[in-house]
């Protein structure tokens, strides 16, 4: 299975925030959208970075004003790009790696959507049970 294939079930567009958001307004889109990650976008759309859970949990550690500090300032600028025909596993294992738990997915620089770990494992799952399903029919025929 391709990360396209993946893209293709999911619904709904990224969750982005501007680049001159506060934190608080990025927790805010991540809580009233139900998403882990939200990305910021340069002005073709492509992701200048992430800012991630994970994320706000260190910021709140270390003490920063999330109402005063802006997105610009902590977003993690290396984001690592998926493309539409990586393989799921492949990402799974760079996820792994690396650890981290959203991939933005682009194809010649425009943005087509946002891989969770969650979403990996899912397909993983779901590949595993047709798998299961194929060879019960085999034994069964």
């Amino acid at each position: 299975m391709k990360i396209k294939d993946l893209l293709a079930t999911k619904t709904g567009r990224p969750v982005t925030v501007a680049p001159t958001a506060t934190i608080a307004e990025a927790v805010r889109a991540m809580h009233g959208n139900r998403v882990g990650a939200v990305l910021i976008p340069d002005a073709t759309g492509c992701p200048l970075g992430i800012f991630t859970e994970r994320d706000v949990v260190r910021l709140y550690a270390e003490g920063d004003d999330l109402t005063q500090v802006t997105v610009e300032q902590r977003m993690t600028c290396s984001v690592v790009l998926g493309k539409p025909d990586d393989s799921i596993d492949s990402v799974m294992s760079l996820m792994t790696e690396r650890r981290f738990r959203h991939l933005p997915v682009v194809d010649g620089g425009t943005l087509l959507g946002l891989v969770s770990i969650g979403d990996v494992v899912k397909a993983k799952l779901d590949e595993a049970a047709k798998e299961a399903e194929t060879l019960r029919e085999y034994i069964h025929s």
